[in-house]
């Protein structure tokens, strides 16, 4: 009888012993899941900020170049507006000088 009692006993700790062993693991999984959905969620926010980022970089280097090409082309127009202006100058005397019925000293006389 006694025998039959330790080896009912010991089935039934076996059996503890597997119901405890199912529930840490089921415990163990579910940490699992739980940290692997953490850091797809860390990753996921990293991967928003790192673009971001890099639009935010984007924009600011297309601001520069705009800046940049607004500066060339205000000197451009400021180069060509003087050059024409001093070709101007010199046209307008020629036209003058025409109409007063001066010859160019160019030709001659």
């Amino acid at each position: 009888m006694e025998l039959i009692r330790r080896i009912k006993q010991a089935e039934q700790q076996a059996q503890e012993i597997i119901e405890q062993a199912k529930a840490e693991m089921a415990r163990k999984v579910e940490e699992s899941r739980e940290r692997r959905r953490q850091l797809l969620e860390e990753l996921e926010q990293g991967r928003k900020k790192a673009t971001a980022d890099a639009v935010a970089q984007a924009e600011a280097q297309a601001q520069q170049e705009i800046e940049n090409l607004k500066a060339r082309a205000k000197k451009q127009r400021q180069k060509l507006h003087d050059k024409v202006e001093t070709k101007m100058a010199g046209a307008v005397a020629k036209v003058m000088d025409y109409l007063r019925g001066k010859t160019p000293s160019t030709t001659g006389g």
